[in-house]
């Protein structure tokens, strides 16, 4: 395994060491702080993740994670909430300052230790991906000409159904919620509808044909791209 660094920072004091513990004992490089005040002193930019609750003192997990990025430093270190408030407006205001994931309290050790497998797996294919085309069988997206052909003919497709395409392709096979294609596509939007990511979904479908098969629902979960 690669020798990941995850900071953990909670207010906590047993759940870090529990986290520690168990994230250790899967082989990652762990460090705590029990604030965001604490944190902020240290090298974020060693650390392939961090993990932070929402609800903190002066600073809160939220402000922590507006503030990393704002630092081009730090801006592409993924990160993980941890936190007791599962509102859809939390969700979304996580997702929106950039959030990889969003674990509820209480949660299981299992549950958290596939979600950090999950992102530090994604993030490790997105730093990976030199590749300045994706293709599909005759499908072929240009990425720094931002343009789509099939068979040769060229697909007009708008921004955000170019951008969801793309990121469903270099993604084969994984399932991404609307909360996560919200935070990748629409990032700069301050609220954007569920409703808003099924139409470009179902106009991206419409346009690529027959690959448009291959975007599946799986309901109550998202969408995925699929090799079927």
């Amino acid at each position: 395994m690669t020798n990941y660094r995850i900071l953990v920072v909670d207010d906590e004091e047993d759940l870090c060491e529990i986290l520690k513990f168990n994230l250790e004992t899967e082989g990652y490089e762990v460090d705590t702080a029990n604030s965001a005040e604490e944190a902020l002193k240290k090298d974020l930019s060693v650390y392939n993740l961090l993990m932070l609750d929402v609800m903190m003192g002066e600073i809160s997990g939220f402000k922590m994670a507006n503030i990393i990025r704002k630092d081009d430093n730090k801006a592409k270190i993924p990160i993980i909430f941890l936190t007791a408030k599962d509102t859809e407006n939390d969700r979304l205001t996580g997702f929106n300052l950039g959030a990889d994931d969003y674990i509820s309290k209480p949660f299981s050790i299992r549950e958290v230790i596939a979600r950090v497998k999950a992102v530090l797996r994604r993030t490790a294919t997105d730093n990976n991906t030199s590749q300045e085309t994706l293709s599909f069988d005759q499908l072929l997206v240009n990425i720094p000409q931002k343009k789509v052909t099939i068979k040769g003919e060229e697909i007009t497709l708008t921004k955000k159904e170019f951008e969801i395409l793309k990121l469903l392709l270099e993604n084969q096979g994984h399932v991404f919620s609307r909360e996560e294609i919200l935070s990748r596509v629409w990032s700069d939007e301050v609220y954007v509808l569920d409703r808003t990511i099924d139409v470009n979904i179902t106009r991206l479908r419409k346009k690529i044909g027959e690959y448009g098969k291959n975007i599946v629902t799986r309901l109550g979960y998202g969408y995925c791209f699929e090799n079927a």
